[in-house]
Protein backbone atom coordinates (compact mmCIF):
# COMPACT_ATOMS: atom_id res chain seq x y z
CA UNK A 1 0.00 0.00 0.00
CA UNK A 2 1.38 3.39 -0.98
CA UNK A 3 1.56 5.89 1.87
CA UNK A 4 0.68 9.50 1.04
CA UNK A 5 3.56 11.94 1.09
CA UNK A 6 3.62 13.93 4.32
CA UNK A 7 2.46 17.53 4.03
CA UNK A 8 4.93 20.30 4.79
CA UNK A 9 2.90 22.85 6.71
CA UNK A 10 5.23 25.61 5.58
CA UNK A 11 4.02 25.05 2.01
CA UNK A 12 0.69 26.52 3.05
CA UNK A 13 2.35 29.94 3.36
CA UNK A 14 3.30 29.74 -0.30
CA UNK A 15 -0.18 28.55 -1.20
CA UNK A 16 -1.80 31.51 0.58
CA UNK A 17 0.54 33.97 -1.11
CA UNK A 18 -0.24 32.63 -4.60
CA UNK A 19 -3.98 32.39 -3.88
CA UNK A 20 -4.04 36.04 -2.80
CA UNK A 21 -1.69 37.44 -5.44
CA UNK A 22 -2.86 35.37 -8.40
CA UNK A 23 0.65 35.32 -9.90
CA UNK A 24 3.90 33.58 -8.96
CA UNK A 25 6.00 36.71 -9.46
CA UNK A 26 3.84 38.80 -7.14
CA UNK A 27 3.68 36.00 -4.54
CA UNK A 28 7.47 35.62 -4.64
CA UNK A 29 7.87 39.38 -4.12
CA UNK A 30 5.64 39.28 -1.06
CA UNK A 31 7.52 36.27 0.32
CA UNK A 32 10.94 37.76 -0.48
CA UNK A 33 12.00 34.73 -2.49
CA UNK A 34 12.25 33.75 -6.16
CA UNK A 35 9.32 32.53 -8.26
CA UNK A 36 11.01 29.17 -8.94
CA UNK A 37 10.93 28.42 -5.21
CA UNK A 38 7.27 29.39 -4.99
CA UNK A 39 6.44 27.16 -7.97
CA UNK A 40 8.33 24.23 -6.46
CA UNK A 41 6.56 24.58 -3.09
CA UNK A 42 3.14 24.73 -4.75
CA UNK A 43 3.90 21.57 -6.73
CA UNK A 44 5.10 19.85 -3.55
CA UNK A 45 1.86 20.77 -1.80
CA UNK A 46 -0.25 19.48 -4.69
CA UNK A 47 1.73 16.23 -4.66
CA UNK A 48 1.25 15.82 -0.91
CA UNK A 49 -2.50 16.44 -1.23
CA UNK A 50 -2.77 14.47 -4.49
CA UNK A 51 -4.83 17.31 -5.95
CA UNK A 52 -4.40 20.22 -8.33
CA UNK A 53 -5.17 23.48 -6.57
CA UNK A 54 -4.99 26.09 -9.34
CA UNK A 55 -6.12 26.69 -12.88
CA UNK A 56 -2.94 27.89 -14.58
CA UNK A 57 -3.19 30.28 -17.52
CA UNK A 58 -1.22 33.16 -19.06
CA UNK A 59 -3.26 35.46 -16.83
CA UNK A 60 -1.97 33.78 -13.69
CA UNK A 61 -3.10 31.29 -11.08
CA UNK A 62 -6.81 30.96 -10.27
CA UNK A 63 -8.08 28.69 -7.51
CA UNK A 64 -10.10 25.66 -8.62
CA UNK A 65 -12.70 23.96 -6.42
CA UNK A 66 -10.08 22.04 -4.43
CA UNK A 67 -8.04 25.22 -4.01
CA UNK A 68 -11.07 27.11 -2.70
CA UNK A 69 -11.65 24.39 -0.10
CA UNK A 70 -8.01 24.46 0.95
CA UNK A 71 -8.00 28.27 1.12
CA UNK A 72 -10.70 28.26 3.79
CA UNK A 73 -8.78 25.69 5.87
CA UNK A 74 -5.41 27.39 5.38
CA UNK A 75 -6.82 30.73 6.50
CA UNK A 76 -8.29 29.07 9.59
CA UNK A 77 -4.82 27.76 10.39
CA UNK A 78 -3.27 31.17 9.74
CA UNK A 79 -5.76 32.83 12.07
CA UNK A 80 -5.20 30.19 14.75
CA UNK A 81 -1.43 30.73 14.55
CA UNK A 82 -1.80 34.50 14.92
CA UNK A 83 -4.18 34.09 17.86
CA UNK A 84 -1.77 31.68 19.51
CA UNK A 85 1.10 34.13 19.13
CA UNK A 86 -1.04 36.92 20.51
CA UNK A 87 -2.22 34.92 23.53
CA UNK A 88 1.22 33.58 24.40
CA UNK A 89 3.57 36.23 23.13
CA UNK A 90 1.63 39.42 23.77
CA UNK A 91 -0.46 41.85 21.78
CA UNK A 92 2.21 43.18 19.42
CA UNK A 93 1.94 40.40 16.85
CA UNK A 94 2.56 41.62 13.33
CA UNK A 95 -0.26 40.98 10.89
CA UNK A 96 0.55 40.09 7.31
CA UNK A 97 -1.22 39.39 4.04
CA UNK A 98 -3.56 41.25 1.76
CA UNK A 99 -7.02 42.57 2.57
CA UNK A 100 -9.07 43.90 -0.33
CA UNK A 101 -11.98 46.21 0.50
CA UNK A 102 -14.68 46.63 -2.12
CA UNK A 103 -16.59 49.85 -1.59
CA UNK A 104 -18.86 52.37 -3.29
CA UNK A 105 -16.75 55.15 -4.75
CA UNK A 106 -17.92 57.86 -2.36
CA UNK A 107 -17.33 55.89 0.85
CA UNK A 108 -14.05 54.40 -0.34
CA UNK A 109 -12.49 57.55 -1.76
CA UNK A 110 -13.89 60.23 0.54
CA UNK A 111 -14.24 58.50 3.89
CA UNK A 112 -12.05 55.41 4.05
CA UNK A 113 -8.97 56.40 2.05
CA UNK A 114 -7.99 59.38 4.27
CA UNK A 115 -8.26 57.24 7.42
CA UNK A 116 -6.84 53.84 6.57
CA UNK A 117 -3.23 55.00 6.59
CA UNK A 118 -3.25 54.75 10.37
CA UNK A 119 -4.00 51.04 10.20
CA UNK A 120 -1.32 50.50 7.56
CA UNK A 121 1.23 52.26 9.76
CA UNK A 122 0.43 50.00 12.73
CA UNK A 123 0.73 46.83 10.62
CA UNK A 124 3.49 47.29 7.99
CA UNK A 125 3.10 43.67 6.85
CA UNK A 126 -0.55 44.20 5.97
CA UNK A 127 -1.26 45.08 2.34
CA UNK A 128 -4.48 47.07 2.08
CA UNK A 129 -6.37 47.45 -1.19
CA UNK A 130 -9.36 49.79 -1.61
CA UNK A 131 -11.43 49.05 -4.71
CA UNK A 132 -13.66 52.13 -4.78
CA UNK A 133 -15.98 51.47 -7.71
CA UNK A 134 -19.73 51.79 -8.35
CA UNK A 135 -20.42 48.05 -8.61
CA UNK A 136 -21.34 45.08 -6.41
CA UNK A 137 -18.57 42.78 -5.17
CA UNK A 138 -18.77 39.00 -4.93
CA UNK A 139 -17.10 37.73 -1.77
CA UNK A 140 -17.70 34.11 -2.78
CA UNK A 141 -15.62 34.71 -5.93
CA UNK A 142 -12.91 36.43 -3.85
CA UNK A 143 -13.39 39.77 -5.61
CA UNK A 144 -12.93 41.31 -2.16
CA UNK A 145 -12.35 40.21 1.42
CA UNK A 146 -14.61 42.92 2.82
CA UNK A 147 -17.48 44.60 1.00
CA UNK A 148 -19.22 47.84 1.89
CA UNK A 149 -22.75 47.61 0.52
CA UNK A 150 -25.87 49.76 0.36
CA UNK A 151 -28.09 46.84 1.35
CA UNK A 152 -27.97 43.89 3.70
CA UNK A 153 -27.36 40.61 1.84
CA UNK A 154 -30.25 38.17 1.82
CA UNK A 155 -28.53 35.08 0.43
CA UNK A 156 -25.17 33.36 0.38
CA UNK A 157 -22.79 32.43 3.21
CA UNK A 158 -22.28 36.02 4.26
CA UNK A 159 -22.24 37.82 7.59
CA UNK A 160 -23.00 41.52 7.85
CA UNK A 161 -23.30 44.39 10.24
CA UNK A 162 -24.84 47.78 9.71
CA UNK A 163 -22.25 50.52 9.85
CA UNK A 164 -24.54 53.53 9.78
CA UNK A 165 -27.41 55.28 8.11
CA UNK A 166 -26.36 58.27 6.06
CA UNK A 167 -28.22 61.26 4.71
CA UNK A 168 -28.26 62.71 1.21
CA UNK A 169 -29.42 66.14 0.07
CA UNK A 170 -29.71 68.02 -3.19
CA UNK A 171 -26.77 70.38 -3.76
CA UNK A 172 -25.81 73.07 -6.21
CA UNK A 173 -22.85 75.38 -6.54
CA UNK A 174 -23.21 78.95 -5.32
CA UNK A 175 -22.68 80.24 -8.85
CA UNK A 176 -25.33 77.95 -10.32
CA UNK A 177 -27.95 78.78 -7.69
CA UNK A 178 -27.33 82.52 -7.96
CA UNK A 179 -27.68 82.41 -11.76
CA UNK A 180 -30.93 80.41 -11.93
CA UNK A 181 -34.52 80.79 -10.69
CA UNK A 182 -35.13 80.23 -7.01
CA UNK A 183 -36.23 76.73 -5.95
CA UNK A 184 -39.12 76.83 -3.50
CA UNK A 185 -40.57 73.31 -3.89
CA UNK A 186 -39.10 69.93 -4.92
CA UNK A 187 -41.14 70.14 -8.13
CA UNK A 188 -39.15 73.22 -9.18
CA UNK A 189 -36.07 71.02 -9.54
CA UNK A 190 -37.45 69.56 -12.79
CA UNK A 191 -36.94 72.99 -14.42
CA UNK A 192 -33.21 72.94 -13.66
CA UNK A 193 -30.18 71.11 -15.02
CA UNK A 194 -29.83 67.98 -12.90
CA UNK A 195 -26.87 65.63 -12.59
CA UNK A 196 -27.43 61.93 -11.84
CA UNK A 197 -26.56 58.33 -12.60
CA UNK A 198 -26.76 56.82 -16.08
CA UNK A 199 -30.11 54.98 -15.74
CA UNK A 200 -29.08 51.63 -17.22
CA UNK A 201 -25.85 51.58 -15.17
CA UNK A 202 -27.47 52.02 -11.76
CA UNK A 203 -26.20 48.87 -10.06
CA UNK A 204 -28.35 49.12 -6.92
CA UNK A 205 -31.92 50.39 -6.49
CA UNK A 206 -30.75 52.43 -3.49
CA UNK A 207 -28.96 54.76 -5.94
CA UNK A 208 -32.11 55.70 -7.86
CA UNK A 209 -32.56 58.95 -5.92
CA UNK A 210 -34.15 61.38 -8.35
CA UNK A 211 -37.71 59.96 -8.33
CA UNK A 212 -37.73 60.66 -4.60
CA UNK A 213 -37.00 64.32 -5.24
CA UNK A 214 -39.65 64.72 -7.95
CA UNK A 215 -40.96 62.05 -10.34
CA UNK A 216 -40.73 64.28 -13.43
CA UNK A 217 -36.97 64.96 -13.14
CA UNK A 218 -34.85 63.93 -16.11
CA UNK A 219 -31.12 64.46 -15.61
CA UNK A 220 -29.26 66.32 -18.33
CA UNK A 221 -25.79 65.16 -17.29
CA UNK A 222 -25.19 61.61 -16.09
CA UNK A 223 -22.24 59.55 -14.90
CA UNK A 224 -21.77 56.11 -13.36
CA UNK A 225 -19.27 57.67 -10.94
CA UNK A 226 -20.41 59.68 -7.92
CA UNK A 227 -17.16 61.63 -7.70
CA UNK A 228 -17.64 62.76 -11.30
CA UNK A 229 -21.14 63.92 -10.37
CA UNK A 230 -19.77 65.81 -7.38
CA UNK A 231 -17.14 67.59 -9.46
CA UNK A 232 -19.68 68.50 -12.14
CA UNK A 233 -21.96 70.00 -9.49
CA UNK A 234 -19.06 71.98 -7.98
CA UNK A 235 -18.25 73.34 -11.44
CA UNK A 236 -21.80 74.65 -11.81
CA UNK A 237 -23.14 72.08 -14.28
CA UNK A 238 -26.36 71.59 -12.33
CA UNK A 239 -27.98 70.21 -9.19
CA UNK A 240 -26.97 66.84 -7.77
CA UNK A 241 -28.05 64.49 -4.97
CA UNK A 242 -24.96 63.85 -2.84
CA UNK A 243 -24.19 62.19 0.50
CA UNK A 244 -23.83 64.82 3.18
CA UNK A 245 -20.46 63.40 4.24
CA UNK A 246 -19.06 64.16 0.77
CA UNK A 247 -20.40 67.72 0.65
CA UNK A 248 -19.54 68.55 4.26
CA UNK A 249 -17.09 71.42 4.58
CA UNK A 250 -17.16 72.27 0.86
CA UNK A 251 -17.97 75.95 0.69
CA UNK A 252 -18.60 75.80 -3.05
CA UNK A 253 -21.77 73.73 -2.53
CA UNK A 254 -25.08 74.72 -0.94
CA UNK A 255 -27.95 72.39 -0.01
CA UNK A 256 -31.29 72.97 -1.69
CA UNK A 257 -34.47 72.60 0.44
CA UNK A 258 -32.58 70.38 2.95
CA UNK A 259 -35.61 69.89 5.18
CA UNK A 260 -37.79 68.73 2.30
CA UNK A 261 -35.20 66.85 0.24
CA UNK A 262 -33.54 64.49 2.70
CA UNK A 263 -32.92 60.91 1.59
CA UNK A 264 -31.62 58.27 4.00
CA UNK A 265 -29.61 55.23 2.98
CA UNK A 266 -27.33 52.83 4.87
CA UNK A 267 -23.86 51.33 4.64
CA UNK A 268 -23.40 47.65 5.50
CA UNK A 269 -20.11 45.87 6.14
CA UNK A 270 -20.11 42.33 4.73
CA UNK A 271 -17.73 39.38 5.17
CA UNK A 272 -17.79 35.86 3.83
CA UNK A 273 -18.61 33.39 6.60
CA UNK A 274 -15.34 31.53 5.94
CA UNK A 275 -13.34 34.67 6.68
CA UNK A 276 -15.16 36.15 9.64
CA UNK A 277 -12.52 34.77 12.05
CA UNK A 278 -9.51 35.44 9.84
CA UNK A 279 -7.45 37.79 11.97
CA UNK A 280 -6.25 40.12 9.21
CA UNK A 281 -9.78 40.48 7.79
CA UNK A 282 -11.42 40.92 11.17
CA UNK A 283 -8.81 43.53 12.17
CA UNK A 284 -9.56 45.63 9.08
CA UNK A 285 -13.33 45.19 9.44
CA UNK A 286 -13.20 46.31 13.08
CA UNK A 287 -11.07 49.30 12.11
CA UNK A 288 -13.61 50.42 9.50
CA UNK A 289 -16.47 50.04 11.99
CA UNK A 290 -14.60 52.11 14.60
CA UNK A 291 -13.87 54.88 12.10
CA UNK A 292 -17.55 55.10 11.17
CA UNK A 293 -18.62 55.15 14.82
CA UNK A 294 -16.14 57.91 15.67
CA UNK A 295 -17.32 60.10 12.80
CA UNK A 296 -21.01 59.25 12.79
CA UNK A 297 -21.95 62.93 12.69
CA UNK A 298 -20.51 63.15 9.18
CA UNK A 299 -23.09 60.66 7.97
CA UNK A 300 -26.06 62.00 9.92
CA UNK A 301 -25.48 65.73 10.37
CA UNK A 302 -28.10 68.11 11.59
CA UNK A 303 -30.19 69.57 8.76
CA UNK A 304 -28.04 72.29 7.28
CA UNK A 305 -29.12 75.86 7.73
CA UNK A 306 -27.28 76.89 4.55
CA UNK A 307 -30.16 76.17 2.20
CA UNK A 308 -30.44 78.30 -0.92
CA UNK A 309 -32.12 81.56 -0.13
CA UNK A 310 -33.50 84.26 -2.44
CA UNK A 311 -30.82 86.20 -4.27
CA UNK A 312 -31.60 89.29 -2.19
CA UNK A 313 -30.19 87.51 0.85
CA UNK A 314 -26.61 88.27 1.78
CA UNK A 315 -24.14 85.57 0.73
CA UNK A 316 -23.10 83.07 3.37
Amino acid sequence: MLMPKSLDWNDLRYFLAVARAGRLTEASRRLATDHATVSRRIKALETALDANLFIRSPRGYQLNAAGERLLARAEEMESAAVRMQSEIGGENVALGGTVRIGSPDGFGAFFLAPRIGGLAARHPGLELQIVAMPRPFSLSKREADIAISLARPTEGRLVSRKLTDYRLHLYGSRDYLDAHPEITTPGDVADHAVIGYIPDLIYAPELDYLPQVAPQIKPRLTSSNLIAQLNAAKAGAGLCVLPAFMAAGDDSLRPVLPEQIAIVRAFWLILHADQRDTVRVRTVADFIARCVEQDRRLFLPQVEAAAHRPKSSSPL
